[in-house]
């Protein structure tokens, strides 16, 4: 055992507080890379989150809109169904009151034959008394 040196309690006190001094300072760099690291991510959460809530308030605006488009889209049918229901009214009354005032000239035309006719009639009777 040449090479054996022994050390003194000193020697191996500053020894063991070199150590701890590595191992601690390693432990601080380790900290501090987690720490880097946690908060990288944390930033990537973050991005993540406001992403997602940005898709889904698209979402959401595509939904009203989509909702929106299709309340108009109701409401103009509505309302286009009215439109048609009182053009066909108007055209039923128009048709109507054109067939009423066909049948008042009807009549008023077979009053007219009647009173010819009946006035011809009287006049025969005249002509045949006298």
């Amino acid at each position: 055992m040449a090479g054996f040196k022994e050390t003194k309690f000193d020697d191996r006190l500053a020894t063991q507080q070199k150590a701890r001094a590595a191992m601690l300072e390693k432990a601080r760099q380790r900290a501090e890379e987690a720490r880097k690291k946690l908060e990288e991510t944390a930033d990537e959460r973050k991005a993540m989150v406001a992403a997602r809530e940005e898709r889904q308030r698209q979402k959401e605006e595509a939904k009203r809109q989509a909702i929106e488009a299709a309340e108009r889209a109701r409401r103009e049918a509505e309302e286009q169904k009215k439109r048609e229901e009182e053009e066909a009214k108007a055209v039923a009354e128009a048709k109507k009151r054109e067939e009423a005032e066909a049948l008042v000239r009807l009549l008023a035309e077979q009053k007219a034959a009647r009173d010819a006719r009946y006035a011809a009639r009287k006049d025969r009777q005249k002509k045949g008394r006298r």
